[in-house]
């Protein structure tokens, strides 16, 4: 069993958005509102983080390619009852995310109606490159306050897997308490609900 450590004290650092005082900021549903209103749409390429809305990162050739390579290698081990869903919204008390990836609880037909919401949620992935910092200190942060149970960050830049388990919840300072990087040449395993559903060579989720 490998020794699982503490995310790096970069990950406590302040945020990359919300610097000057007077910015707005926008709860989920007044957020929510506006989609509904036609006010922002899908070209509008933003994400409410911490009800701040904020560009999301544009995206490059691996990005999108290893996107394909997560898709292909997670998709045929998604139990009964998980649904795979990709880059599509979740909801937490102050966020609306959309990660590149979310295995969330039901089938495609559960959330027709209503976006999934963090307890909903089994395993958040960002793929990360131009989107690093943002994924390791804000979506960090976001997901541990929502007590999302696992959160994997591919690193693109340093060619590793980043996994965070046991958030914190609502807390001063939302974390995740352990934390384990895995390589090319290891196997990372997938957990939903505590469970080990099948482990994954790093060699086929990274490009």
């Amino acid at each position: 069993m490998p020794v699982l450590a503490p995310p790096p004290a970069r990950f406590f650092r302040a945020e990359t958005y919300g610097f000057d005082p007077t910015t707005p900021t926008f709860t989920v549903e007044q957020y929510q509102q506006m989609i509904r209103g036609g006010i922002l749409t899908h070209d509008s390429k933003l994400e409410l983080l911490e009800n701040y809305m904020v560009k999301k990162m544009p995206r490059n050739p691996p990005h999108d390619g290893t996107i394909q390579l997560v898709m292909a290698s997670l998709m045929p081990h998604i139990p009964p009852g998980w649904n795979l869903r990709c880059q599509l919204t979740v909801v937490t008390g102050d966020s609306q995310p959309e990660p590149d990836f979310a295995i969330v609880k039901g089938t495609p037909r559960t959330y027709l109606e209503k976006h999934p919401s963090a307890k909903d949620v089994g395993l958040i992935i960002e793929v990360s490159d131009s989107s690093l910092l943002r994924d390791q200190r804000d979506k960090f942060r976001i997901f541990a306050r929502a007590a999302v149970p696992c959160y994997w960050i591919m690193n693109l830049q340093e060619s590793r897997i980043e996994v965070y388990t046991q958030p914190s919840g609502p807390n001063d300072v939302p974390a995740y308490r352990e934390f384990r990087n895995y390589s090319v040449g290891e196997s990372i395993p997938l957990v939903l609900d505590g469970v080990e559903v099948t482990s994954v060579p790093v060699a086929d989720l990274l490009p």
